[in-house]
């Protein structure tokens, strides 16, 4: 049996999703945006770290690795990058040009897991993906019209749309994995 970390990668997901849909419905206009830097590098600090540790070691059947680990990576370096330049009073500009072609990348993996059916949802997980992707490609246009309240409000409610699917996906994984695991017993412990 292989150890599945992926719901902890979900519901870090959703946790930075909510807090980025807040930013774009309320922080991009603060003056001052350090309060967010916490929460976007705690984000990013888990998103970075489990997708690179599932994206060396695929520890999980096949293209779920990919699917996974490697938006996981970009996600999490998105809020890394989202938190030092807020720590530098740096320009979003170039987070945000990043997350165009992040999103690009998790629109193209919500498409083809839909096609392909790889989940036990795909439909679901497919959509999941293609809403958070939507967010990074609309990232720099929101970042330009920051004034437009209306585009903040139907970003961050983009955002929200994608964390409950999210969140769905996440706590249902984690009540099915403490029933699939609960008899799991690590390598060196199994009897002879």
């Amino acid at each position: 049996m292989f150890i599945n970390y992926i719901t902890l990668m979900l519901i870090n997901m959703v946790a930075g999703l909510f807090l980025l849909a807040y930013f774009v419905y309320q922080g991009l206009g603060e003056t001052n945006q350090k309060r967010w830097i916490p929460g976007f590098g705690m984000t990013g600090a888990i998103a970075l770290t489990t997708g690179l540790h599932m994206i060396f070691t695929w520890p999980v059947p096949g293209s779920f690795n990919i699917a996974y680990g490697e938006m996981s990576v970009l996600f999490g370096i998105l809020f890394i990058g989202a938190s030092l330049a807020l720590a530098q009073d740096w320009d979003l500009l170039t987070v945000a040009i990043y997350g165009f072609f992040a999103g690009i990348a998790a629109v193209v993996v919500g498409v083809r897991i839909i096609n392909l059916e790889l989940t036990r949802q795909p439909l679901l997980s497919g959509i999941g993906f293609i809403l958070t992707g939507l967010s990074g490609i609309c990232a720099a246009p929101a970042l330009y019209l920051r004034t437009n309240r209306t585009l903040r409000l139907v970003g961050a409610a983009v955002l929200i749309a994608a964390a409950l699917i999210w969140a769905l996906t996440g706590y249902m994984a984690y009540w099915g994995h403490l029933a699939d695991y609960s008899k799991w017993v690590p390598s060196p412990m199994k009897s002879p």
